[in-house]
């Protein structure tokens, strides 16, 4: 029960280290268009990265699957704004999450790259463990209440420019998709493996 504990508060401290943003950036830019009533649908659309990224995290702490580290590095950014874009071409009758099955696909797929960029950090904590899997799945727990965390005060923070100062939804939705796009793109030049 130790070693879960210690793996669930290393996976929490993880996703909420400020300095691992990219993350952080990537959950918001998925939630970005949705409101606080939509809570259901964003749960289950972090869920779908954390399914994503555990899969791909996995498979690299077993050693299955083994890609370059600095195209990882490059392609987390390029998933972000993918993402941050996607919402702001959207058109204005098609913010409602509803229609949005896009950032499902988004969330589960994009978590897979995101997934590798973890497993060199994890791998590095479980060093030549034999059975790992408790480790893993605690991680996986602690990085997914850290994405809860990180999405509600989000949806608090929506919820009050929205609400009490009366931002529209587009235009909420536009300011912070183009601010995360545009951080995006200054991390893709940061990582460009070429």
């Amino acid at each position: 029960m130790d070693q879960f504990k210690l793996y669930f508060q290393l996976g929490h401290e993880h996703i909420l280290d400020i300095y691992g943003f990219d993350h952080i950036l990537f959950v918001i830019a998925l939630c970005a268009i949705y409101m606080a009533q939509d809570w259901k649908k964003v749960l289950i659309l972090v869920t779908a990265f954390t399914i994503g990224h555990s899969i791909t995290l996995a498979l690299s702490t077993f050693e299955l699957v083994n890609f370059r580290t600095d195209i990882i590095e490059f392609l987390i950014p390029v998933t972000i704004f993918i993402t941050a874009f996607s919402n702001i071409i959207r058109k204005q009758n098609s913010v409602k999450p509803s229609v949005l099955n896009l950032n499902y696909f988004f969330a589960l797929f994009f978590g897979l790259i995101h997934g590798l960029g973890f497993s060199n950090y994890l791998k590095s904590l479980l060093g030549k463990n034999e059975s790992i899997i408790t480790q893993l799945l605690a991680f996986n727990v602690g990085l997914e209440l850290g994405q809860v965390i990180i999405v509600a005060l989000f949806m608090i923070i929506s919820a009050v420019f929205t609400g009490l100062f009366s931002v529209s939804r587009r235009d909420w939705n536009l300011v912070v998709s183009s601010a995360i796009a545009g951080i995006a793109i200054t991390m893709m030049i940061e990582m460009k493996f070429w």
